[in-house]
Parts: C-alpha cells; structure tokens; sequence
C-alpha cells in the first residue's frame, strides 16, 4: 500500500513540476495541435508527417500519447531519424511511431495501477513507478496529463522502440 501511495504521490508530482514544455493547451486543441504548439516537439511532429499519421492523430480519438522530445530523439544514434524518415522505410516509422500511442484516454492517477499497457502497434509497453519515477520501458515520464480535445500527452526523454 505505500507504494502505490508513493508512486502515486509520485506522478502528481511529475504532473504538478513540469518542465514547463507546454503552455496550457487551448481546449479545442488535438494532439498534433498541442505538440506544434509547445515548439519542443519539432522532430516528433515531422515523423508524424512523414508517416502520414496526422488525420489520425487529429481524428476523434481518443489517444494517449507517449511524447519523446526533440532531445530524445537526439539520443538515437546518428542517422536513425534521417533514415526513419525515408519513404522506404514509412512501415517502420509508422511501428514506431504507433508503439508511443495507447487507445483511450490514460491519465496519470491510472498508472499505479497498470504494469503494461496494449499500443497501438500492438505490443505492450511496460509501464514503471517507483522511486518517484515513472517509465514506459526506458523512457521516463517527464510531463504528464496534457490533456487535448482528443486525448492526453505524457511527455518522456527517450524513444521507445517496439
């Protein structure tokens, strides 16, 4: 019981810190509105675009979306983004894109409860909190419940591959 407590103290805290990435969201923003709008999510937008995800991404939803910035992306080795952005290679793109979306709305009070969660690419993503962290796989959870018209944003540090 303490520990769900803690890790649930944990992702208010998160949820209440943030690191300032995102102004407050309009209420009539979707997801990829809200991610152009906070200016930090510049590579995750191209990918979005390259992979021709957008009208998804701005369809009714709704969709939680685990949001690497552009300095996660930074951290995949040199070339990755520039060679997943290839028209040859959109299948892939797409994989990993859609392994960063969950189906339904997935605030952050309902994390504790969760050990995994079904993408939709199909896998599961694992799902973490402890030590007043939250991850997704590698990723930590650095910004949550950005909540858009279609869905909400949690914001992580890293990319996560399916």
């Amino acid at each position: 019981m303490k520990r769900r407590i803690f890790a649930a103290a944990a992702v208010i805290a998160l949820t209440v810190s943030g690191s300032g990435l995102f102004a407050a969201p309009k209420a009539n923003q979707d997801i990829v509105d809200t991610a152009v709008a906070a200016g930090s999510f510049n590579t995750l937008v191209a990918a979005v675009k390259a992979a021709g995800l957008v009208d998804t991404l701005k369809g009714a939803g709704p969709f939680t979306v685990f949001a690497p910035t552009d300095d996660a992306f930074a951290k995949l080795p040199a070339g990755t983004v520039e060679n997943l952005l290839k028209p040859e290679n959109k299948d892939k793109l797409v994989a990993v894109l859609t392994y960063h979306v969950v189906p339904g709305r997935v605030m952050a009070k309902d994390v504790v409860k969760l050990k995994s969660a079904k993408t939709v690419n199909g896998k599961e993503a694992g799902i973490k909190a402890w030590g007043g962290k939250v991850m997704v796989d590698q990723a930590q959870v650095i910004k949550t419940d950005i909540e858009t018209s279609n869905g909400v944003i949690h914001v992580i540090d890293s990319v996560i591959l399916p």
